[in-house]
């Protein structure tokens, strides 16, 4: 069975945005299958059971990697852990658990999303990797390497990325096609 890839946006963001598009195109080019959807986004939309629904409309097995971006790679702990679900690697970035204070908005929509035994997402996948920004003005950079280290070591640290989204120059991600 071949793999498949999931691409996920972060809170208030589309499937459209950031460098979900050129990575979608990338993979696509190397004849992989890619689907990258639009989850629920904004207050009374995004939260962990509308965002399970979108996901249990995909195929996701052993064969799976699945990309997730800001509050998307907590998200994905949450519902690999919550179903039991086995994925062939995870490569998240700029994640972040429990941390609010981005503002009201942001926490409202974030907080459904935190879990206490994010750890326990390695049963689920051993190949994690992690992406993170010496400057994210979004999530301080302890709040992230906090996540990266709980989960892998195998982490890199991108500088001056900014939240490593379109706001700062990231409408393509080279980085991240070394690790797939």
């Amino acid at each position: 069975m071949s793999e498949n890839y999931i691409i996920i946006h972060g809170s208030f963001g589309s499937k459209d945005g950031n460098w979900f598009p050129w990575l979608k195109k990338e993979l696509e080019q190397k004849e992989k299958q890619v689907v990258v959807p639009q989850m629920p986004i904004g207050v009374g939309n995004q939260n962990f059971e509308n965002w399970s629904n979108v996901l249990n409309e995909l195929t996701i097995n052993e064969n799976t990697i699945i990309i997730a971006h800001s509050i998307a790679p907590i998200f994905v702990c949450k519902y690999l852990i919550t179903n039991k679900i086995k994925v062939k690697k995870l490569i998240f970035v700029c994640g972040f658990n429990n941390y609010l204070g981005i503002d009201s908005d942001f926490d409202t929509v974030n907080e459904p999303m935190f879990i206490d035994n994010f750890t326990d997402v390695k049963k689920y996948c051993s190949d994690i990797i992690c992406y993170y920004s010496d400057n994210d003005p979004y999530v301080k950079y302890d709040i992230e390497k906090e996540f990266a280290d709980k989960l892998t070591n195998k982490q890199y640290v991108i500088k001056n990325g900014g939240h490593i989204n379109a706001e700062t120059g990231y409408t393509k991600f080279e980085e991240i096609l070394k690790e797939i």
